[in-house]
């Protein structure tokens, strides 16, 4: 499975638990009742259906146009397929305008989501397929789900946004449409300049330069349009510094594009842009100013991380997207622990590199980190980020020290182990004696590393004053922290042992996490699975360890009812 399909279904999931908190009553620092309900479907009102029939002829006749273009006059499926995408981004804006309940604009959402589906599985249209050059629908390096995410995403904020906070759907959706759309346009037709190391699909500096520009001017006009319908932080708020809010979401919608493929930017972007503006609106301990000084600073930390050769293109952005969440979101509780996991391990694989050179072919990947390493590191901490955000609840903040430190303690195990002056490693579901970087194999320098790693993360948390630390112990603080990530780690091992894929390199003549290996010549050749799975890969091994590290402080904590 994709592992950006797997974040997104992840993603739904937490919104949906988050909404279901919220409505109980659990936002606020002081866990106050929201005012506004959540997952709310409105009764439908008569006079909307003529609206409602109006929207679903006017979507059918841009179907078919589609279709008379593509076949009739043989116009490029992909530029009408932006232009639609762009009319319906429009059309989407104006929604709230002519429909007093959101019970026939969810309907209709429903509707196309359906009818998308369906098309895909029988090609009823190919006008509205993403098609490869030689207009393959077969074509699988083409295969988009693009068609199902604009209405899915629509659906979703009608659902959560409608009575409340239109204005955000509104931006958000305008943003996607239009934007996304210019920025395909731009870039498949003049775009000469691809960006590495970023995607499967390739991206275009024009293109993201289109992206950025738009998402910019529309951002700024829209904020400054709806100013008198902000009801909580946004509230007053000068126009330099709404201007100055415009320009960073557009730097994270341009990123959100250049790194998603298969139809996924269709969902994030407005995902990205509806969640930072409604947690600025309703979360009254984030301030607007914090959220930009974060930004500015993962953007800063993104190009260091590119320029110290850190982080490929790929990694930079993620990493930036992340870290204007935890910076700009959680502030200097939530940016230390991630600064102290981020530097330490990054400099820790650039020690000894000729030392673990020997290795190198073992594991799947090198010291310059990409997007999945990023996600697989960071991605549990993300999303924890984001349901403290809409919960205020300290247990998370536990359960986010607890996915760092087992990352960490992972990143330091590998690290520590590899470099020790002959060091032994044995497999940990059969402690049978193993080459040192085999899958699954651990060494008691490792593991101690590992344990040391974990309690720097708490230790980092300790150095910022977090009151919720004091009040759990510090002992226990450190022993809980210490032990998730030590745990977390043994996780780690053990899936790589088992379930985790590897390869023989013929070339080499050895075990390798790599599912291909290139001659002397450049020639490209696929090793040979002779165990695990697939697809549990190891970045699929490294979050399933940092949900490990997660749930045990998670649980630790709640069960000790120290915070309710």
């Amino acid at each position: 499975m994709d592992f950006y399909c797997l974040f997104c279904c992840v993603t739904v999931i937490f919104f949906k638990e988050f909404h279901a908190r919220l409505s109980a009553g659990f936002f606020g620092l002081n866990h106050q009742k929201s005012s506004t309900p959540m997952l709310n479907i409105q009764a439908p009102l008569p006079q909307d259906l003529p609206a409602f029939f109006l929207t679903l002829c006017l979507v059918l006749l841009f179907v078919l146009l589609a279709e008379l273009l593509t076949k009739k006059f043989s116009i490029s499926s992909l530029v009408v397929r932006k232009i639609i995408h762009f009319c319906l981004g429009v059309v989407v804006f104006f929604v709230p305008s002519y429909f007093q309940s959101s019970f026939y604009p969810a309907l209709t959402a429903l509707v196309f989501l359906l009818f998308n589906a369906l098309n895909i599985r029988f090609k009823w249209f190919g006008s509205l397929l993403a098609l490869s050059e030689d207009n393959n629908l077969q074509s699988p390096a083409v295969k988009s789900y693009g068609s199902l995410f604009f209405p899915l995403i629509f659906l979703l904020q009608i659902l959560f946004l409608w009575e409340s906070h239109k204005w955000i759907l509104q931006t958000s959706m305008l943003v996607m449409g239009v934007s996304d759309s210019l920025a395909a346009l731009v870039g498949s037709s003049v775009g000469k300049k691809h960006i590495e190391h970023l995607t499967k699909n390739p991206k275009t500096v024009e293109g993201s330069l289109t992206m950025f520009f738009s998402s910019f001017i529309l951002l700024s006009a829209t904020l400054m349009l709806f100013s008198k319908d902000f009801t909580g932080g946004l509230t007053g708020k000068s126009l330099l510094m709404l201007v100055a809010l415009a320009l960073l979401l557009a730097v994270v919608s341009t990123a959100v594009e250049a790194l998603l493929s298969h139809g996924l930017d269709n969902f994030f972007i407005p995902l990205s842009i509806a969640y930072a503006l409604y947690v600025l609106e309703m979360n009254h301990t984030i301030l607007l100013e914090r959220f930009l000084l974060g930004g500015l600073f993962a953007f800063l930390l993104a190009v260091f991380s590119i320029k110290v050769k850190f982080l490929n293109n790929s990694g930079a952005t993620a990493t930036f997207l992340l870290g204007t969440t935890i910076f700009g979101i959680g502030g200097m509780a939530w940016t230390v622990p991630l600064l102290t996991f981020y530097l330490l391990s990054s400099v820790l694989s650039k020690l000894g590199k000729k030392r673990k050179a020997k290795f190198d072919l073992v594991f799947e990947k090198g010291s310059q980190r990409d997007a999945g390493q990023v996600y697989a590191n960071g991605g549990i901490a993300w999303i924890l980020m984001v349901i403290f955000s809409l919960t205020n609840n300290p247990a998370v903040f536990f359960a986010y020290l607890g996915t760092l430190a087992a990352v960490q303690a992972d990143t330091w195990a590998t690290e520590i182990g590899t470099m020790w002056p002959n060091p032994k490693a044995w497999l940990v579901t059969s402690f049978k004696q193993v080459p040192v970087g085999t899958s699954g194999g651990v060494s008691v320098p490792g593991t101690s590393g590992a344990f040391l790693g974990s309690l720097f993360i708490c230790a980092s948390a300790m150095l910022v004053n977090v009151k919720w630390l004091s009040d759990f112990g510090i002992l226990q603080s450190f022993l809980l922290i210490g032990f998730s990530g030590l745990l977390a780690s043994l996780v780690d091992s053990f899936f790589g042992a088992t379930v985790q894929a590897q390869y023989f390199d013929p070339i080499r003549e050895k075990v390798t996490e790599r599912t291909h290996s290139i001659t002397e010549d450049g020639l490209l050749v696929e090793n040979r699975l002779i165990k695990g799975t697939p697809f549990v890969n190891n970045d699929l091994v490294n979050t399933l360890c940092a949900l490990s590290g997660s749930a045990l402080a998670y649980m630790v904590i709640e069960n000790v009812h120290l915070f309710h």
